[in-house]
């Protein structure tokens, strides 16, 4: 690692330990950009150009494999994990199959700093094979969970996904939850899908537009946690390279570990 390498991760280090986690989620459309070309190269220079300055401690990205089985992997994780300076954090059990990278089309990177505890994935239903990848870490000594998924285009199906990961999160120990991810819900108030009943606990965030990357109108991707935590700074990354790269816009924003 260079120098400027090492003084990345010692300021990721702080701002982990001080319970501030800069999250990222990006739908990388199989890296199908908005000129119709499948270029994973493309990818991987826009997180390179755009993304990995930020100093991520989380990057969630969805439609990251191909979506038909073996959903075979499409992207170079190694090559976005030395870019980013986060870790690739998927082991076997973790991903849909030898082929694969994520789960579902779900990866997940982590910062060094975090300490992973536990992971899962959790099978979601629906006419597209839909999936959450779900890891238990230590932010400093406060325990955080963190959650990817990518939701069905289908209203009363969300409800039914959401419900099953609010099963799953009452069945693990209680702690602090951020939801990153696609989805698919282009109403601000989000409807049935985050009522607390379903979920067994309060998620929130505020909403930007993120689809479609050419002229933003609806705010499919979304950053939430529950309480203590909020989240702030929120933005749409909106770069050129990103732009072109796929028909979602990454998300970005501070999310509070107190």
């Amino acid at each position: 690692m260079n120098d400027i390498g090492a003084v990345a991760q010692q300021d990721r280090c702080e701002r982990v330990q001080a319970g501030q986690l800069r999250c990222a989620t990006w739908n990388v459309h199989r890296a199908r950009g908005a000129d119709g070309r499948v270029d994973p190269d493309r990818v991987a220079h826009a997180i390179e150009d755009a993304l990995a300055p930020l100093s991520l401690d989380v990057l969630a990205l969805q439609e990251a494999d191909e979506e038909c089985r073996p959903h075979a992997r499409i992207l170079d994780v190694r090559r976005i994990a030395e870019s980013t300076g986060l870790e690739y954090i998927h082991p076997p059990e973790c991903r849909w199959g030898p082929e694969s990278d994520g789960f579902l089309g779900t990866i997940l990177f982590l910062s060094p700093a975090l300490k992973r505890i536990h992971m899962d994935v959790i099978d979601l239903p629906g006419h597209c094979h839909r999936g959450a990848v779900a890891v238990e870490t230590a932010c400093g000594d406060r325990p955080v969970r963190i959650i990817s998924t990518h939701l069905s285009l289908f209203q009363p199906l969300r409800v039914i996904q959401m419900r099953i990961i609010g099963q799953y999160l009452r069945r693990r120990a209680s702690m602090q939850t951020i939801l990153l991810g696609d989805l698919n819900e282009w109403r601000p108030w989000g409807g049935a899908m985050f009522h607390r009943r379903l979920l067994g606990t309060q998620l929130r965030g505020p909403t930007r537009r993120t689809f479609p990357s050419m002229r933003p109108l609806l705010p499919l991707d979304r950053i939430l946690t529950d309480g203590p935590g909020r989240v702030r700074e929120i933005r749409v990354e909106d770069a050129e390279a990103l732009t072109a790269a796929s028909d979602h816009l990454p998300l970005t924003a501070i999310v509070t570990v107190p």
